[in-house]
């Protein structure tokens, strides 16, 4: 039998955006990202915010059609925090700034928030509940997220408030079990 395993590679190195609207969507990513823009002019615009060259790219394509439902294609791009405090930071930042979250989920595995760009493009920001991917698959193994492999939504302004108060990080990662559940809420 062949060997049908492909090198894989070391990292995802970037998501590029099609659109009829750059300057929103290019102030959209600067501003929730904290990204710098390495390159930008009325085609084409390219986003850094760590040691990458870009990690955002945002096109500017006349004739493109707005985003529709029910489509298929990708559903959102996702992006980690080291801590619960900083994803947290993350949000209260993004809420000053009026970015308002979609959903806020505790997925087992990472806890996250979701939001939504100009155009409707999915985006998540999470942090990872486990400190290795050993527990993170015995947990997505188990009797729990087979169960329910959606999640547990939570409100952040009280997970802030626990976490201010002194509240052990790592305990309060723990999903909170609520049963069966299936499906993505809508306009997520």
């Amino acid at each position: 039998m062949a060997d049908t395993n492909v090198l894989r590679p070391n990292s995802l190195a970037h998501v590029v955006f099609r659109t009829p609207n750059i300057k929103p969507m290019v102030e959209f990513w600067t501003t929730f990202l904290g990204a710098e823009r390495v390159f930008g002019d009325d085609f084409i615009a390219f986003l850094r915010y760590d040691e990458e060259h870009h990690r955002v790219a945002i096109i500017n394509e006349q004739g493109t059609l707005p985003k529709g439902q029910p489509t298929a294609g990708l559903h959102h791009v996702s992006f980690s925090y080291s801590s619960l405090g900083g994803l947290l930071q993350a949000w209260q930042k993004r809420e000053s700034l009026g970015i308002k979250p979609t959903w806020c989920i505790n997925h087992g595995p990472t806890t996250s928030i979701y939001y939504k760009d100009p155009d409707g493009n999915g985006i998540e920001t999470q942090v990872d509940n486990y400190d290795t991917v050993e527990e993170a698959n015995e947990f997505m193994t188990g009797k729990y997220f087979r169960e329910n492999p959606i999640g547990t939504d939570f409100d952040p302004i009280n997970l802030l408030a626990r976490l201010d108060n002194g509240e052990d990080e790592r305990a309060m990662k723990i999903r909170s079990e609520i049963g069966a559940r299936t499906g993505v809420p809508a306009g997520v």
